[in-house]
């Protein structure tokens, strides 16, 4: 019982920083200036935070199936955003 409490926590504390700062992972690390393998490691790890707290705010809407998995999609690709060459072309 005590794991899923903890884990909510955690998703809405990433939630929260996350929209604090209001970067996505790949404007977070450019702006830190990571490159290679730091900049490949930050964005794996900030794409899984990503995808945890995503999957947690679709719980707390209640949300299934196709609805459930659209949101996710869209919320973690929201949060990763485009790498910033792309978003510069």
């Amino acid at each position: 019982m005590i794991k899923p409490i903890a884990l909510a926590l955690f998703a809405s504390m990433i939630t929260f920083s996350a929209a604090a700062e209001g970067l996505s992972c790949h404007a977070t690390a450019a702006e830190k200036k990571l490159a290679g393998a730091a900049k490949s490691s930050f964005l794996k790890k900030c794409e899984k935070e990503a995808q945890a707290s995503c999957e947690a705010q679709a719980s707390e809407k209640k949300l299934a199936g196709a609805a459930k998995n659209s949101f996710v999609k869209k919320c973690v690709k929201d949060a990763v955003g485009a790498p910033a060459s792309a978003a510069a072309g």
